[in-house]
């Protein structure tokens, strides 16, 4: 959160001399009470200043540092997740490759019949299998693929932190967003470390870091 030059100066006052009520931060300032009274609610509902009543305002102690940190924190897969490419898996391995490179995507997540997560394709996979297999067309993407349950997966309410230590963990590139139904995990979307680092320096940017 990137504070105002007024709510810069409300902040200092209050570090300076809290607890303070908003009649003395406004004469301070020379302003009227109506006029910083949305001031001194951002300030307070961010966490930087604290109020009681008939004691007035005084410094919480948070540090923009902080609010980064609580930003970071606060970010959901969901809201950053985009849309997963998805094959069968008794697609063949050859138009697997061909998906991959139509879609420019790193991973393809496979699903089965009954639509679910059935496992997952990467480069490394079909790059592997192609130097060592000539009849591509022939052999099936579930012969290959990594299967459940040694998949790693998110939902959509785990923090963009989470995601990504998961990633690290792996050392993958890519997770299918997931929604567990009665016959299996849905795929509703997929977040990477292109999603997550996007993120991160959209916050940067919004705190001048």
């Amino acid at each position: 959160m990137e504070l105002n030059k007024r709510q810069t100066e409300i902040l200092e006052i209050v570090k300076l001399d809290g607890p303070i009520t908003g009649e003395q931060i406004a004469e301070r300032l020379k302003l009227a009470r109506a006029t910083i009274r949305p001031d001194l609610a951002i300030l307070t509902m961010a966490g930087f200043l604290d109020a009681r009543p008939r004691v007035g305002y005084f410094y919480s102690g948070k540090k923009p540092t902080q609010s980064v940190s609580d930003g970071m924190i606060g970010m959901k897969v969901g809201d950053f997740q985009s849309i997963p490419v998805v094959v069968n898996e008794n697609v063949s391995v050859y138009d697997a490759i061909c998906q991959m490179f139509l879609e420019d995507v790193g991973t393809l997540f496979v699903v089965d019949k009954s639509s679910c997560l059935s496992g997952v394709l990467s480069r490394k996979d079909l790059l592997r299998t192609s130097i060592g297999t000539t009849e591509l067309e022939k052999l099936p993407v579930h012969v290959i693929m990594t299967r459940m349950p040694n998949i790693t997966y998110c939902k959509k309410q785990d923090t963009l932190i989470h995601a990504a230590k998961k990633m690290m963990d792996k050392q993958i590139d890519s997770l299918p967003v997931i929604i567990e139904k009665s016959k299996g995990l849905e795929v509703v979307g997929r977040i990477t470390k292109t999603n997550i680092t996007a993120a991160f320096l959209s916050l940067a940017e919004e705190h001048e870091l």
